[in-house]
């Protein structure tokens, strides 16, 4: 069985180069497949690989994919503008030959603010793709673990649900033995009513035969009880389907219920009300554990 779950976690790290990275990617409940991705300045085409990605394995679910990214500072990154020192050379010189100050020294030059830059120096092109390759691979990898993630929570899912779905098949069964005996018990409630009104001598045989007859056919709940049952099956075929079930047995789930509150509304004994609350009841928490199904 290779049902998924929709909530998972996984974290990916990675290395080119100058950088690192951190490719975390995690998912929860949700209607459609919705991804979002969160990366540094600068990589904003990763976007697509994020989205493509989590489109080729899953349908369903909110999936946030956050990447971090950092570049070891070196030595190498350090530069002299050079443009800036002629500049202030420029504007000094006035001063120095006039006498008002010192010729400036390289080392004071040096101190000013925008002479000596430090940053990253910039990757050249094909270095650059290799490290949007390296990053697009760390997030494939990533989406990887969360799908493995989200079908270890299906596997857990699994014996839950198909435990839910044998209680209502067991109530349904139930339903049934009791159902049987409702034609006789209306016929049996109606004659008790026409011989307190009417008296034991009163000629009413017919009329009950009738009455019984119009009362036992508005509490027919064979047709709800067929319906269940096909229900059950198709709720087993589809928990044992390698495809996406989870949109597909939300709506069973509703069909479930709706056969149920007929059955109950149409019930006439109250062992068969018990058993219909109950079915109620269980059907429900079914449709509490398939929102977590994809």
């Amino acid at each position: 069985m290779a049902l998924s779950g929709m909530t998972g976690f996984a974290r990916i790290e990675g290395a080119e180069g100058a950088w690192s990275w951190s490719v975390e990617a995690r998912s929860v409940n949700g209607r459609n497949l919705e991804t979002r991705f969160r990366g540094p300045p600068g990589f904003e085409s990763l976007e697509r690989a994020a989205r493509d990605g989590a489109a080729s394995r899953f349908q369903r679910g909110q999936l946030n994919v956050a990447l971090q990214a950092k570049r070891a500072e070196t030595a190498g990154a350090l530069r002299v503008n050079l443009a800036a020192i002629e500049s202030l050379l420029d504007q000094l010189e006035p001063l120095s030959t006039s006498g008002r100050a010192v010729a400036p020294s390289l080392d004071g030059l040096l101190l000013v603010r925008g002479v000596v830059e430090g940053g990253e120096g910039e990757d050249d092109a094909e270095a650059r793709a290799a490290l949007e390759a390296a990053m697009a691979s760390s997030i494939a990898a990533a989406l990887d673990a969360l799908k493995a993630a989200r079908l270890a929570e299906g596997a857990a899912l699994a014996p839950v649900l198909t435990g839910q779905m044998d209680r209502i098949a067991e109530l349904v069964r139930q339903a049934e033995v009791l159902a049987a005996d409702q034609p006789a018990t209306l016929k049996a409630r109606f004659e008790r009513r026409m011989a307190e009104l009417l008296g034991e001598g009163g000629d009413y045989a017919e009329r009950v035969v009738l009455e019984a007859a119009a009362l036992a056919a508005k509490a027919d709940v064979r047709e709800e009880l067929d319906r269940l049952a096909a229900h059950v099956t198709s709720a087993r075929q589809l928990l044992a389907s390698d495809a996406p079930a989870g949109r597909r047995l939300d709506f069973l789930s509703q069909e479930f219920m709706r056969e149920a509150n007929t059955l109950c509304s149409k019930s006439a004994l109250t062992d068969l009300t018990a058993v219909g609350l109950e079915l109620k009841a269980v059907i429900e928490q079914f449709r509490e554990q398939i929102q977590n199904v994809e």
